[in-house]
């Protein structure tokens, strides 16, 4: 088991930081570029200097080490590279903004479009350029792609779907008695759709129940958590609205003693119990690789199959399990990858 100290801000911070991010909202995005990447000692810089058009539907932790992965393998592989970075503040007008600008900015190369609904809003908009997307949960099911085995005529990228996760088992190995887990998620994210049907299909052949409470915005979060106070536990998928707000969510957990798990390796760091999830940082990387070779090698994305992560890890974070009022089952604590802890 490998110990990883990873100490946190108070729950109280993240609730406000987390509320910040959607609350701030603006009808307008604006652009920042990123500085032009350094020289790889081991792989020389490429002539051109590509523009690339990065844009999330809402900050949150997993979506920025998306683009950190990212960026990181550009710069090893000596790409010189420009970004254009969009942030649609969870709005999906904004989203459709965002990519009409895009559509309309000839000197972009390639589009890295991190979540669903920003992958969406790009591929209806541009068809001129080569579009990744990442994060995206099941792009066959949202007609990205035709299929897992082949690319859009200029869109593929990589997927967070991962079905050797079992959150709803993950759940039970933590909370053996669990008769009841609910679920918060916003009814506009097809990525959610998708989870919450899965956890569904899951908890039943284990004999559990499954309370989906849907929001419609971050300003319903209060609301639907409180609809969600007498569930055993609460999974939180990997929702861009929610996760965005996740220090709400941890806050609630605290003051009702309900533990919160999650879908996503940053939120065990805010505060959850625990997740058997991926690496977004890795899925970055596995999307920087694809951009490689569409910009350096000159490779057609049309050729390029998307990908889906295989690779699970088992994080836990015992301090947060005793502020939600939960002793982990020694077992279930020896079977962690990696373990953190959160300071008050």
């Amino acid at each position: 088991m490998k110990v990883r100290h990873l100490f946190t801000a108070g729950v109280a911070v993240v609730a406000t930081l987390g509320l910040g991010l959607t609350a701030c909202s603006s009808p307008t995005t604006t652009t920042t570029p990123s500085a032009t990447a350094t020289d790889s000692p081991t792989n020389p810089p490429t002539a051109k200097t590509f523009n690339i058009g990065v844009a999330v539907i809402v900050t949150h932790p997993a979506l920025q080490a998306v683009q950190d992965g990212f960026e990181e393998v550009l710069k090893e592989q000596g790409i010189s590279y420009t970004i254009n970075s969009q942030n649609a503040q969870g709005d999906p007008a904004n989203a459709a903004t965002i990519a009409s600008s895009f559509a309309a900015d000839k000197n972009i190369d390639l589009v890295l479009a991190i979540s669903t609904p920003i992958a969406t809003a790009m591929a209806q908009a541009i068809q001129d350029r080569p579009i990744l997307f990442s994060a995206v949960t099941d792009p066959v099911d949202v007609k990205l792609v035709p299929s897992w085995d082949q690319a859009g005529a200029n869109i593929t990228g990589t997927s967070d779907l991962n079905p050797d996760a079992k959150p709803v088992s993950l759940v039970q190995e933590a909370m053996p008695n669990v008769k009841t887990i609910g679920v918060l998620y916003s009814s506009a994210e097809a990525n959610s759709l998708t989870q919450v049907k899965a956890y569904q299909d899951e908890a039943a052949a284990l004999g559990i129940t499954i309370k989906a409470q849907a929001i419609t915005a971050a300003s319903e979060i209060t609301t639907g958590l409180q609809a969600l106070s007498g569930v055993d536990a609460i999974l939180i998928p990997t929702d861009n609205t929610v996760v965005a707000a996740v220090g709400s969510v941890i806050q609630f957990g605290q003051e009702k003693q309900i533990p919160v798990f999650c879908a996503d390796t940053s939120t065990v760091t805010a505060g959850s119990v625990a997740t058997r999830g991926l690496s977004y940082h890795d899925l970055g990387r596995a999307t920087g690789e694809m951009a490689v070779k569409i910009l350096r090698d000159g490779v057609d994305i049309s050729t390029i199959k998307p990908e889906a992560t295989t690779s699970t890890e088992l994080i836990v974070n015992p301090d947060a399990a005793a502020s939600f009022g939960l002793t982990l089952p020694p077992e279930f604590l020896a079977k962690a990858d990696s373990i953190v802890t959160t300071t008050a």
